[in-house]
């Protein structure tokens, strides 16, 4: 038993069960027997049982309380303290893999603190977005001390780790720009030369481009590891980005430049330096841009049309729109209004917005791009990059207007002449992609009265279609969780931002209608699009694992200001070396180290995680072997013990319960065979199936 908002008068309620359980027990006749439990035992009479339990592969979402309260608003509720989480997740992680790769002991307090907030952060009321704001500022606070406190930290580790000569000086120092999400970083606006660290905490080398905001005209960008001057470009910042209330950055332009290469848990050293000229920036009266395989137009009513240049037919639009939010007293169902919980649109089609018909376009030697302002507080700016298959839509929403007494659900579509059906595809936490039927349930037979709301569904990273008749999958990654749907063939669509003005009555007691800075909420984000050939499913699907992992470990960048050091001889390894790696040799591409951070006693905490599903690739879905006894260049591994998944048990120790499921293609695929690890003198392999994440303890002797 147990219910929110029930059961609070325990004495009462014990003393009523008291009772119900003796004169229960009393009744003649009786094959029941009452008495307290708990899940244990409960789980424990249902195995004893020995029975054949049904098997189910799909979940429950989306998840309804009452035929027009579909729980499907969370899922985008509080957009920017999902991104927040995000954000505090990247550096957590890049503090516990520099602490690890430095040796940094006098860290653990400081990490601690910063693994407990975000650990609160993952509480089912707060990165849902359906706390009292009181209590979703406090989150916010509490996160942003411990992201303050651990930037400091994750910098100190990285120059330790980096440096062969122990300086102190003001030289060394790194810092870190925590208000890139507003193009803002007081550190390169300020001062005509600096360097840049870029640290990269994927387990894989990566290329990636680098925006830092500037006040200059020019820079020249140098690669310390080649010893080359490389290319970059001056871009500006979209007005309605400078705009955004809050941003005290005087910066109107970003610098940017490609970190080719950066190696694997590793760092990559840029100098940077301001020249007196001034580079052209390349404003073209064109309404498109044009990557490697798109071309991208603005139309007359602000849609954005990209077509493929090898496959003329196969054209996608994107546009903006909005749900007026249903508002009722919540007395009885039909009554429900939309909430922080509940999204429920007074009717099921969306309404278009205006458009001011205001666009730029800018190109130049790495990046093409469209500033378009859809209207006084919808903007975007859509860009390819070279060398970079992916089409990126970097949205800026807010503030909802509301003077008219009508809460606003904002949405984007990606319409196309895809045959999808009414099928679609979302991922499940990230990992593995779940089939989504519109109007359907697997398990039972569906009645919608909320015909939108009841087809949406988390996107935690990715959304899909798959076209029947050609080898064409599409899919969109977003830098934080949303909702998201098919509500027509060819289409996806994808929750933005929401303000509300009424509450729908399951607890919050008040309406989502976040204000930051006097004004309604301004929230900025990332789409990347990507267009996959279902022939050639290898080269795609590996490109299609990085694409999320990029967004959700992207590189951290440290600004380092010489003032008595020339900047030209930070140029020279003698400083600090120009590159480094904490991995000594690569990965297979369907590796991912998922944690590499300090544990008790001295040991190091190591997740191993196959990133590729059952059947998804014949190249990447196999198992794999790793040797891992030497792959840390700051360690070797000289023991090892395996725990579950949390840690928190050896393996060795754990004595789960085997059941006996029906037969059927799920069980086959899912079968649980254990490979130990396998311990030799000059290695210490590990095996891992496809999904599969294990965890390990390790003592280590560091070099």
């Amino acid at each position: 038993m147990g219910d929110d908002f029930n059961y609070q008068q325990a004495e009462m309620w014990f003393a009523n069960l008291d009772k119900l359980i003796k004169y229960g027990n009393k009744l003649n006749g009786s094959t029941v027997n009452l008495f307290y439990s708990t899940p244990s035992c409960y789980l424990k009479a249902l195995h004893d049982a020995n029975i054949i339990w049904p098997t189910k592969s799909d979940d429950f979402f989306p998840y309804a309380s009452d035929p027009h309260a579909y729980w499907t608003g969370y899922f985008t509720s509080r957009p920017t303290i999902k991104y927040f989480e995000r954000m505090g997740n990247n550096l957590l992680q890049v503090s516990k893999q520099l602490s690890v790769l430095a040796n940094s002991k006098e860290n653990e307090e400081e990490l601690e603190h910063f693994r407990e907030a975000m650990g609160v952060m993952q509480h089912h009321d707060a990165v849902t977005g359906t706390e009292k704001q009181l209590v979703a500022s406090d989150y916010s606070r509490l996160l942003y001390e411990n992201i303050f406190n651990n930037e400091k930290m994750a910098a100190k580790s990285l120059y330790h780790w980096a440096n062969k000569i122990n300086n102190s000086n003001d030289d060394f120092q790194m810092h870190s720009c925590l208000e890139l999400n507003i193009s803002a970083c007081a550190y390169t606006e300020d001062n005509a030369n600096f360097v840049v660290t870029v640290y990269n905490p994927l387990s894989r080398r990566i290329s990636s481009y680098i925006r830092l905001p500037v006040r200059g005209n020019s820079y020249d960008v140098w690669d310390t590891k080649e010893n080359l001057k490389i290319i970059s470009q001056i871009i500006p910042i979209h007005d309605r980005v400078q705009q955004i209330p809050g941003r005290k950055s005087k910066a109107t332009k970003e610098l940017l430049f490609r970190a080719i290469d950066l190696p694997a848990l590793g760092y990559k050293r840029y100098t940077i330096s301001a020249k007196p000229d001034t580079e052209e920036t390349f404003i073209e009266p064109t309404n498109s841009i044009e990557g490697d395989l798109y071309t991208i137009t603005v139309d007359e009513s602000g849609q954005i049309v990209f077509q493929n240049k090898h496959d003329k037919e196969v054209v996608f639009v994107q546009s903006f729109h909005y749900y007026e939010s249903a508002e009722g007293n919540n007395k009885v169902f039909e009554n429900r209004s939309s909430g922080a919980y509940i999204f429920r649109p007074r009717t099921s089609s969306t309404f278009n917005l205006p458009y001011e018909g205001k666009y730029s376009v800018i190109k130049g030697r790495l990046v093409e791009e469209i500033h378009q302002t859809f209207n006084q507080w919808i903007s975007q700016v859509v860009r390819v990059y070279k060398e970079d298959n992916r089409i990126e839509f970097e949205w800026l929403i807010g503030p909802i207007p509301v003077d008219d007494k009508i809460g606003k659900e904002i949405v984007t579509k990606y319409s196309s002449y895809l045959i999808s059906g009414d099928e679609f595809y979302t991922d499940s936490n990230g990992r593995e992609m779940l089939k989504r039927k519109r109007n359907y349930r697997p398990t039972w037979n569906l009645k919608l009265h909320e015909p939108t709301s009841g087809n949406y569904y988390p996107v935690t990273t990715k959304i899909s279609l798959k076209d029947k008749i050609k080898p064409i999958k599409f899919s969109i990654f977003t830098d934080r969780s949303q909702g998201g749907t098919s509500m027509k063939n060819g289409e996806l669509e994808l929750m933005l931002h929401r303000r509300l003005l009424k509450d729908d009555a399951f607890g919050v007691e008040e309406a989502l209608n976040e204000m930051a800075y006097n004004t309604g909420l301004v929230v900025r984000g990332t789409h990347c699009i990507y267009l996959s050939n279902t022939n050639n499913l290898d080269s795609f699907s590996i490109k299609e694992k990085e694409i999320p992992l990029n967004l959700a470990l992207r590189p951290s960048i440290f600004i380092t200001i010489p003032s008595k050091t020339n900047i030209d001889h930070w140029r020279n390894a003698d400083i600090m070396p120009t590159e480094k790696s904490g991995l000594s040799k690569n990965l297979p591409p369907n590796v991912h180290i998922l944690t590499l951070e300090p544990w008790k006693n001295g040991t190091i905490l190591l997740r191993l995680e196959h990133i590729f599903e059952v059947g998804e690739s014949k190249e990447f879905s196999v198992p794999v072997d790793i040797d891992i006894k030497d792959l840390f260049t700051s360690f070797t591994i000289t023991s090892i013990k395996e725990t579950t998944l949390g840690a928190n048990q050896w393996l060795k120790d754990s004595n789960r319960l085997k059941w006996n499921p029906e037969i059927n293609d799920i069980l086959s695929n899912s079968e649980e065979i254990f490979t130990p690890i396998r311990i030799q003198k000059e290695a210490i392999n590990v095996h891992l199936k496809p999904m599969e994440i294990r965890t390990f303890i390790l003592e280590v002797s560091y070099h």
